[in-house]
């Protein structure tokens, strides 16, 4: 009770105190207005509510309000009447999965709008959605939608849905975003009167909010715990699983582990169905993919549908990509009449670059660190625009991004494509770096497949067709290739010394993913040629380096 009465009769006391330094207030001539309950940050403390309405005047004079986690935001209007106020800041998509309201003072309203990342710009003069340039990049567009009837168009087209927030689809679109606040109901009692009435009014109202805002809370959290349910892959049944393919009619495929059928979740939605093998290490691979693969979103990452463990059989159900793997690309159709190849050498590098996007995301976007230990050309599958993306997630390892090192207790990939650390200690420790000695192999295979051999190469192994490639390199020759478009010799040089840095015996020699996208990035002009990684030795050259200029660099600590 007495707690009561302190918040009843104490804003009476300093009600004639208020008015001291308390007038109404602006940053510029036309900018907002400030006064109760907010204040300027220069205003004493009891010209407003509580510290979550203060708010200040940065170097160009706008209106900043700092909302939790360090978010600030441009003022552009208050609505004392309503009790809302109007803020904006560029790329405002950005700032938002740092926002958090549930902390604040401030309430929104708007039905929620899911974020969409595809892959080639829509066609059709429908606006039901609203373009967002500044999370875009080169090839592709972000868009936010928050009508229902339009996520059937978004799901089925070559798009990747990023994340639903609880915003409108304005929000992203016009880089402003509207908030209420409920408390104090009377933000302007001292202009309008200072009775006792709406004093006690305003007191009880507030210990009534108390117990309000806990149970919004609590539902705050309901909701978010279901659309972070949402982004996870569905389980189906076996039932399910034969409906999906049609009985099993169309074989797309068979690896070591699984057969891939093609299936229809929809009349416009096709996936890709991997029924697992009921054979040894089947379940470590099940395990795997649900575990690294159904927990994350990127555009050069094949995605996981949904699964099915239903007693012993399992499946794993993908994104449907329709031009099958890198593998089918790489070689010429018919080597025996040197046949030309089916994509130009600039596609080729686009998916080269992806491709290390992709691994880059895996090694330094997510929580952990995901080692995926089988880059090759058939785990390179290939959308309608010829976009990369790392599929067959069943040898992967998780690990914390503070360690460097990783144990295993037996070697794992596909022989020609396995760094030799993993198959002996001897050559270094097994890390990230196992993946990038695999990513060059496939630069390399790139190359190789592409290039007019003479008969003495024509007959040699791998290896020693890798080989020929560096000697040319190292006399500063060029290698012979099918020449389509001007600048392909620069682009097969640039792929060729990228690779060859990438599968350096010793795992300290070879660059970071970062790194490698980086090269992949430039012109290639600035590339050294690595040492010859033919001729291993028991001694790592760390004074090399792919770049003739300096590059930030990414420190392994052993």
């Amino acid at each position: 009770m007495s707690i009561l009465l302190f918040l009843v009769f104490f804003p009476l006391f300093s009600l004639g105190h208020r008015q001291e330094g308390c007038e109404d207030s602006w940053c510029k001539s036309h900018g907002p207005i400030v006064h109760f309950p907010f204040r300027l940050s220069h205003q004493p403390k009891h010209c407003g509510y509580d510290p979550g309405f203060e708010l200040h005047c940065n170097n160009k004079k706008d209106t900043i309000l700092e909302l939790p986690s360090s978010v600030h935001l441009v003022v552009e209007k208050i609505d004392y009447v309503s009790q809302q106020i109007h803020l904006y800041v560029e790329c405002i998509a950005a700032k938002l999965p740092k926002l958090n309201l549930s902390q604040s003072n401030f309430t929104n309203d708007d039905d929620p709008t899911d974020l969409f990342n595809c892959s080639a710009p829509f066609s059709d003069n429908n606006y039901d959605y609203y373009l967002v340039p500044c999370l875009g990049s080169p090839g592709y567009q972000v868009h936010a939608v928050a009508l229902t009837s339009r996520l059937q168009y978004f799901l089925s087209g070559p798009c990747t849905k990023i994340h639903q927030y609880p915003y409108s689809d304005s929000t992203f679109g016009e880089n402003m975003l509207q908030l209420n606040w409920s408390v104090p109901l009377c933000g302007n009692c001292i202009v309008l009167g200072t009775t006792l009435v709406c004093i006690i009014v305003f007191s009880l109202y507030k210990l009534y909010l108390t117990s309000r805002n806990e149970r919004e809370s609590r539902v705050r959290l309901e909701k978010f715990l279901e659309d972070y349910k949402a982004i996870r892959p569905t389980r189906y049944t076996y039932a399910d699983i034969k409906k999906i393919t049609d009985d099993f009619n169309e074989k797309l495929g068979e690896g070591s582990y699984g057969t891939i059928y093609k299936g229809r979740l929809s009349s416009e939605i096709f996936v890709a169905v991997k029924v697992l093998h009921d054979s040894k290490g089947k379940g470590e691979e099940f395990i795997n993919e649900i575990g690294t693969i159904g927990r994350i979103h990127h555009v050069n990452v094949v995605r996981l549908v949904g699964f099915c463990a239903d007693g012993f059989r399992r499946a794993l159900i993908y994104e449907y990509l329709p031009n099958d793997s890198l593998e089918r690309f790489i070689l010429p159709v018919n080597s025996s009449t040197g046949s030309v190849s089916l994509i130009s050498w600039n596609k080729l590098q686009h998916i080269a670059l992806g491709t290390a996007r992709g691994i880059e995301y895996l090694h330094q976007g997510c929580d952990q660190q995901i080692l995926h230990f089988d880059i090759k050309p058939q785990n390179i599958l290939l959308d309608h625009n010829l976009n990369p993306k790392i599929c067959d997630f069943g040898l992967a390892k998780l690990c914390s991004k503070e360690k460097s090192v990783v144990t295993m207790t037996a070697a794992r990939g596909t022989i020609g494509y396995i760094a030799p650390e993993v198959l002996s200690r001897n050559f270094g420790k097994v890390s990230h770096k196992s993946d990038i000695y695999s990513f060059g192999m496939l630069l390399l295979e790139m190359v190789d497949g592409r290039i007019k051999m003479d008969s003495k190469t024509n007959n040699h192994s791998k290896v020693n067709s890798l080989e020929w490639i560096y000697r040319h390199l190292e006399k500063g020759e060029e290698l012979k290739i099918r020449i389509e478009e001007e600048g392909d010799n620069t682009i097969v040089r640039k792929l060729a010394i990228v690779g060859l840095w990438c599968i350096q015996w010793h795992p300290i020699d070879r660059p970071s993913i970062k790194e490698v996208t980086q090269m992949l990035e430039g012109d290639g002009s600035h590339l050294n040629l690595s040492p010859n990684p033919f001729m291993a030795t028991n001694t790592p050259k760390l004074n090399a380096s792919p770049f003739s200029e300096d590059l930030d660099v990414i420190l392994e600590i052993e």
